[in-house]
């Protein structure tokens, strides 16, 4: 970078530092996007919650080939979860999230598209939000709540925006790893519990729509087992708004829970 810098005029070299200065502030919230740096210097961001409590979060719908057969497990068990849409995938199945939102769930803002927030700038991305938070509630008759970017990146358009919408961002301290190449059922249950703990937020995906095929059905089969899991430690499973109902896990080191 100095050989560079050093064969360009000082006008040059300027405007080459404040490029670089943008895009430091453009993308330095995406190193929240990496799980150790969160869990440990952002709880909350991370989800970090109530020590008897895990936030069962489900992200990419809503799915008409996946969405509806999660709604099966998760009324059949009596569990609540917090779905984090896209804006196109409700444009293609409103009454899907409808649906979500009659049974129940809470509904969260994944964007639009599927993309990776700190490539847009601050007028495309406040755009992007808006339009996904207004479809998502009118098609549920409910206004979201949360937000979680793409790929788990911020960006500081992009807090800016949820800031302006009323959105608050949450990322997870755990998830199954279904979009991995041959993942099943019982690896993305064995990746969920390793890192599994009380007042931990857990993601996975109930669409294939950005993930490889089959990613779907097999955070579908890892659902029960995660919830039995769950019920076997004694932790209570549901949304994010029953996730701060006490102290977070982080400020509670007397509870001994190993973190995820």
């Amino acid at each position: 970078m100095d050989s560079i810098t050093g064969r360009l005029g000082p006008a040059a070299r300027t405007a080459l530092v404040a490029a670089a200065g943008l895009a430091v502030v453009q993308a330095g919230p995406g190193i929240t996007g990496l799980g150790p740096v969160r869990r440990s210097a952002f709880p909350r961001l991370a989800g970090r919650g109530a020590s008897g409590h895990v936030a069962l979060t489900i992200d990419d719908g809503p799915d008409p080939a996946a969405t509806p057969s999660f709604l099966d497990v998760l009324g059949a068990r009596g569990v609540q979860a917090t779905f984090f849409l896209l804006g196109s995938m409700v444009a293609k199945a409103p009454g899907l999230a409808a649906d979500i939102a009659a049974a129940g769930h809470e509904l969260g803002v994944h964007g639009w598209d599927h993309r990776y927030l700190p490539l847009r700038g601050p007028g495309a991305t406040v755009k992007d939000l808006t339009r996904a938070r207004d479809i998502i509630a009118d098609a549920a008759g409910t206004a979201p709540r949360w937000f979680r970017p793409p790929y788990g990146v911020l960006s500081t358009p992009a807090l800016a925006a949820a800031r302006r919408l009323r959105l608050t961002p949450v990322l997870w301290t755990c998830w199954g790893r279904e979009w991995t190449p041959g993942a099943t059922p019982g690896s993305v249950y064995a990746v969920l519990t390793a890192g599994l703990a009380g007042g931990g937020t857990v993601l996975l995906h109930d669409s294939d729509g950005t993930c490889p095929p089959g990613s779907a059905r097999a955070a579908l089969g890892a659902l029960p087992m995660l919830l039995d899991e769950c019920a076997r430690r004694g932790l209570r499973v549901g949304p994010l708004a029953e996730h701060w109902a006490a102290p977070p896990l982080a400020a509670r080191p007397a509870d001994g829970e190993a973190a995820s």
